[in-house]
This record gives structure tokens, C-alpha cells and sequence, in this order.
């Protein structure tokens, strides 16, 4: 097997490599702050800026660390924004720009916090863009640039000028993208939600037309957002060659509802819908997960996603959960399945009276629901508010498998967070010490993204925020054994015969 390409260094440009580029010759003449007589404002400059620059060099980091060293974005992107020159290729260079700000740790905000008026028309504009067309005018590469901006917006909630955006995305509203069913069902878990639901019904129809589609966008826009990665990942195949970018695409949006499970603002409305869309269940039946190479990272990532959206936390209120109310939850969801199977499925009466013990392991569950026909199954995940209700005399759409994993993921027993501590190994295996994707080299860039936590301003539980710091040290001290083993191997210079 080939040994996997190492990391280069970046190396940071000499004065004289920066004089010598065509974007410093355009920031002396147009936006350099030392520079006293500029030439006016050309939109063709932004244009050309990004065509020959950006998109040509496939969004090398040297090029856009060459527009963010000559101050690109505050002296003449954002200054001299305004919806009419808003075009593909200036919503892509400002993006460009904030994602270069947060790679190199710098400030990234504070551009748009002194001319504030158009960014709620800017970042309306991303919003559409993110939900184009593949094939459109935005590329896959340009989307994925798009999904690093928006995990940005979401990883700033602390800005009031982003909240204010992003509590329009991520607020009670947004469960107008659920199915009436499990809608109910939601309402009828915590009552107080539904006075408010109401209110929120209320004031949507004294809204002229217009402003009301406009906010029905806004509250399905991550819903949408699910459904067209999820078109994306089933177009990867499993074993012919597919393009680094779609697997890049893939790879930034787990990272993307990551941070919104992790977040308890973001988590509080947007958990019901990610579990509404089985989104987990359509990825680990899909081809990417199963190609070892190119799937590795985005398998880890998935893991990661798996542990955040089953939490032991309560969406509503905050509250940690303890060990008895997780598996109280556990035996509801159970109990509920037999109930279901018990009054409208004779061919599950064995499951339905069986004890929770004896049926909740994945094996019994695929045991039992193995042999129903797709129809069955299906009319088994409607009646608990999975899926949608199935016409009479008509098949399902769904493939036997992934109804089969629907019902099986969601009621297995689950491994308590204090059991999974504990299995995990004290040292480091041959396994974690040279992934990449865990343990980066010195060399990372902070081009691609990790299956590392990441330590925000919050965190879900003490919990949370004490096994992220966990993992972390475990894989610094990781990194640390890693450095001390290539040092011995070196010295020892082996050699094979």
C-alpha cells in the first residue's frame, strides 16, 4: 500500500514575492491604506480578482493570504458593498476573505460591525446560493466555501449582528419543515410550545404574501439544505472514482451540524429536524462511508454527529439528563414500538410481548423486523411518527434496508457516555497515532477540517465541555508519543532486507 503524501509546510511569502504579484499591484492602485490618490471603485476589478486569482488557483491559501495581507476585505470589498453590485463573484471573495480571517485566528467581524446596513441582504443572498444547484452557476468547490462561511456564522452567536441573522434560521418557526405527524407529536411533549405555535400562526397571517414566503424560506432553509446533501452524497458511487470535491462537500457539512448539535442555542430547535430527516440513517447506508480511503474522514465525523445528536441532555430546558431518565427514554421508545406492533401488526405479537431486555439489542430488532415486507415497515415507522402516512394500495418509495435501519438505529440499546469513557484505551493505538484526521502533523494548514471537538465560547452539559478537554489532551499527548517515536525510529536508522 502507498504511504499516505505528507502535509507540506506553508511557507510564508519574502517582501519581494509579495511586490512581484498582480493582486499587490491592483491594492497599490485601487484599496492599499497607504496609498493616498486611489482610482475610483470598478466592480470589474472583484470580478477579475476572483476569476484569475481565486477560482484559476482552485482557492490556494497563498493567493487569498495575499488578499487578506494587503486588507482586502476592509478597504474595498465590504466598504463598497451595496445590493446592486452583489454578483456571484463578490459574495464569493467576501467569503473568501472571513474564512482566511478565521483559518489565521484573526478577528473576522469587525468589518461589518462599522458598516452594517447591508449585511442582512448579504447574507440572504449567501443563504440562496448555498441551496443552487450543483450543476448550477455555483460549483461544488464554490458551495463548500459557502458551508465554511455559514459554520462560521453559526460558530458566532456571541456577534448580535449575526445572531440577529441566524435566529431567523434556527428559532421555533423552523419546525414548519416537519411532518404534521411528528409535528403533533412534538407539540404534545411539551404543551407550553403549543401557545406559542399558535402565536406564531396568528402573526403569519396578518403578513402581506410576500414577506410571508420570504420567512417560510428562511424557516426551511436547513431542512433544504439536508435534502440536497443528502441528493449529493447518493451520487457518490461506491467504487468508481468520484471527485475530491463532492467528498470535501460531504465532509464540511457533517462538520456543519456538528456545530449545531453542539451548540445549545442551535440545538434547542434544529435536533428534531435533523432526526426528522434520518439524515444519519441515509449516511451510514450510503457509498461513502464504505470507501475506505476517501470516506475515512468523513466516517469519523459521522461518529462524531452520532454521539451529539443522542446527548444526554433535554432540548428544552438544558438540563443534563441523568443515567435512569436516558434509559427512561429508552423504554418509552421501546414500549411505544410494542404498543404499535401489539394493536395493528399480528406477525409482531412475539416482539410486542416480549421484555424491553430481550428485544432492544440490534440483533433481536433486526431479528424480528428482518422479514417484513418494505410496505409493512413502513406503515411500523409511520404509526410512531417517523415517516409519513402510506396511501392505500400504493408501495413505498423507501428501499427495505434503510426502513429496516430506521427502526433498528433509533431503538437499540444505546452505551451510556460513562461506559464509552471507559472503554476507551489510555494509550494511544497503532490505529490513532498516524491518522491524520485526529492527530495532524505540524504542518496542518487549517485547510480541511478535523474530527477534533472544538472548544466554543459554550458547551451542552459540564459534561460536554470536560470530555471535549478529555479527548484533546489524550490526542496531545498522543501527538507527543508520535514525536518521540519518529525521533527513535530515525536514530536507529532500519532498514528492510
Amino acid at each position: 500500500m502507498a504511504a499516505p503524501a505528507q502535509p507540506k509546510k506553508i511557507v510564508a511569502p519574502t517582501v519581494s514575492q509579495i511586490n512581484a504579484e498582480f493582486v499587490t499591484q491592483l491594492a497599490c492602485k485601487y484599496w492599499a491604506p497607504h496609498i493616498k490618490k486611489k482610482s475610483p471603485f470598478d466592480i470589474k476589478v472583484i470580478e477579475d480578482i476572483y476569476e484569475k486569482e481565486i477560482v484559476k488557483s482552485r482557492f490556494a491559501i497563498r493567493k487569498i493570504m495575499l488578499l487578506e495581507f494587503s486588507q482586502y476585505l476592509e478597504n474595498y470589498l465590504w466598504m463598497n458593498y451595496s445590493p446592486e453590485v452583489s454578483s456571484k463573484a463578490y459574495l464569493m471573495s467576501i467569503c473568501c476573505m472571513v474564512n482566511e480571517k478565521f483559518r489565521e485566528n484573526v478577528p473576522a467581524w469587525e468589518t461589518f460591525k462599522k458598516k452594517p446596513e447591508h449585511f442582512p441582504f448579504f447574507f440572504k443572498c449567501i443563504l440562496r446560493a448555498a441551496l443552487a444547484e450543483t450543476d448550477g452557476d455555483f460549483s461544488l468547490h464554490e458551495q463548500t466555501v459557502l458551508l465554511l462561511f455559514l459554520d462560521h456564522c453559526f460558530n458566532s452567536l456571541e456577534v448580535d449582528l449575526i445572531r440577529s441573522q441566524v435566529q431567523q434560521l434556527i428559532s421555533l418557526p423552523m419546525w414548519m419543515g416537519l411532518q404534521p405527524a411528528r409535528l403533533e407529536l412534538e407539540l404534545k411533549k411539551t404543551p407550553k410550545l403549543r401557545k406559542f405555535w399558535n402565536l406564531i400562526r396568528k402573526n403569519d397571517e396578518k403578513m402581506d404574501p410576500d414577506a410571508r414566503e420570504q420567512a417560510y424560506q428562511e424557516r426551511r432553509f436547513l431542512s433544504q439544505l439536508i435534502q440536497k446533501f443528502i441528493s449529493v452524497l447518493k451520487s457518490v458511487p461506491l467504487s468508481d472514482p468520484v471527485t475530491m470535491d463532492k467528498v470535501h462537500y460531504c465532509e464540511r457539512f457533517i462538520e456543519l451540524m456538528i456545530d449545531l448539535e453542539a451548540l445549545l442555542p442551535t440545538r434547542r430547535w434544529f435536533n428534531t429536524i435533523l432526526d426528522d430527516s434520518h439524515l444519519l440513517v441515509h449516511c451510514y447506508l450510503s457509498s461513502l462511508v464504505h470507501r475506505e480511503e476517501d470516506g475515512h474522514l468523513f466516517s469519523q465525523l459521522l461518529d462524531m454527529l452520532k454521539f451529539y445528536t443522542g446527548f444526554e441532555i433535554n432540548d428544552q430546558t438544558g438540563n443534563a439528563l441523568t443515567e435512569n431518565e436516558m434509559t427512561t427514554i429508552h423504554y418509552d421508545r421501546i414500549t411505544s414500538l410494542q404498543r404499535a406492533a401489539f394493536a395493528h401488526f399480528p406477525e409482531l405479537y412475539d416482539f410486542a410481548l416480549s421484555n424491553v431486555a430481550e428485544v432492544d439489542t440490534r440483533e433481536s430488532l433486526v431479528k424480528c423486523f428482518g422479514p417484513l415486507s418494505s410496505n409493512t415497515l413502513h406503515q411500523v415507522a409511520s404509526y410512531l411518527c417517523l415517516l409519513p402516512t402510506l396511501p392505500k394500495n400504493e408501495d413505498t418509495t423507501f428501499d427495505k434496508e434503510f426502513l429496516l435501519e430506521l427502526l433498528v438505529s433509533r431503538h437499540e440499546r444505546r452505551i451510556s457516555q460513562i461506559q464509552q469513557l471507559n472503554q476507551m484505551p489510555l494509550y494511544p493505538t497503532e490505529k490513532i497515532i498516524w491518522d491524520e484526521n485526529i492527530v495532524p502533523t505540524e504542518y496542518y494548514s487549517g485547510e480541511g477540517c478535523l474530527a477534533l471537538p472544538k472548544l466554543n465560547l459554550q458547551f451542552l452539559t459540564l459534561h460536554d465541555y470536560l470530555l471535549r478537554n478529555f479527548n484533546l489532551f489524550r490526542l496531545e499527548s498522543t501527538y507527543e508519543i508520535r514525536q518521540d517515536i519518529e525521533d527513535s525510529v530515525s536514530r536507529m536508522k532500519p532498514w528492510s532486507s
